[in-house]
């Protein structure tokens, strides 16, 4: 902040200071202020400075390859992924002439004027706001309130991710991507992938599984399920579409509408569900399945039995 020239007293006029400009005929003489240039303060390679500084970041501690340098420098590749709430950007953020380079998922939630609304309703259950304004206002789906759902959903996977990735460091079996940061509703992620390619890691929609690794994925989902349940919360929409397997690990993404099982009233008919949908594609490959059985002893898990 520039600071005001104190060297004599300001003349004072029906109690309030008086400056030259406040004259109607006032002509500015001297030295002008050098004006601010309209051209961005861009990198001389990639898009943009690394939106580090400005961030809240993910938990501790972090993997040495997240870059944390005010040097670091993003070049967004292209779109991986397009959804009905975020669309998803390959980023590589790095030190320019060096290798120290990361690669990154930039999720993008729309505004409200592009986002789909229709199913927000039951997975906001047991989710509040300590304003009444703006909890009418997400009842109600005004714009204001539109852009506290889109808040509210960009914050609560990064929550998520956060704690399940911290449960995962601490020896959990359970997969996520490292959540490197979030600025309003940009959440920058791990990217879950070949670094050198950019090639993303395929779907269990997509593959193909003999026997053996069927079995040995399912063992996983299982006990993925299982650590959702004792932290309480289900993820919501749970899908072989939302599952990658990179080297042989399930890793799980999207999880904007996780549900706190406890708190929304629905929570044990969300966890069943998401078993429902993950199961049904290991019956369809072969593998028998007690799902009710599953059902049963995750919500036992979870505290709801």
């Amino acid at each position: 902040m520039r600071e005001h020239d104190s060297s004599g007293p300001a003349t004072m006029r029906r109690g309030r200071r008086k400056f030259d400009d406040d004259e109607p005929d006032f002509v500015p003489r001297g030295r002008l202020e050098p004006q601010l240039s309209e051209e961005p303060d861009l990198p001389e390679t990639g898009d943009r400075w690394s939106t580090w500084d400005g961030a809240l970041h993910g938990p501790l501690p972090r993997p040495e390859w997240v870059r944390t340098e005010y040097g670091a420098v993003d070049t967004e590749l292209g779109m991986l992924k397009t959804g009905k709430e975020a669309d998803v950007f390959l980023v590589r953020r790095g030190i320019p002439d060096t290798d120290k380079t990361s690669m990154l998922a930039a999720k993008r939630y729309r505004d409200g004027d592009h986002r789909l609304f229709h199913r927000d309703a039951g997975y906001l259950e047991g989710r509040r706001v300590r304003r009444s304004r703006e909890m009418r206002a997400m009842t109600n789906r005004t714009g204001f309130g539109k852009q506290m759902i889109a808040g509210q959903w960009a914050q609560a996977e990064f929550a998520a991710l956060s704690h399940l990735w911290q449960v995962a460091a601490e020896g959990g079996t359970i997969a996520v991507p490292y959540p490197v940061q979030i600025i309003g509703t940009e959440l920058m992620l791990e990217f879950i992938g070949d670094w050198e390619t950019g090639e993303a890691a395929p779907r269990l929609a997509q593959l193909r599984p003999d026997p053996d690794e069927l079995a040995d994925l399912w063992r996983q989902a299982v006990d993925a399920f299982s650590v959702l349940a004792r932290a309480q919360v289900a993820h919501g929409d749970l899908s072989p579409y939302n599952i990658l397997v990179h080297a042989g690990r399930l890793v799980i993404i999207d999880l904007p509408q996780v549900v706190d099982v406890i708190a929304n009233p629905a929570g044990g008919d969300f966890l069943a569900r998401d078993v429902k949908n993950v199961a049904s594609w290991f019956t369809a490959r072969g593998l028998e399945v007690d799902q009710p059985e599953l059902v049963e002893r995750l919500q036992y898990e979870a505290g709801l039995l």
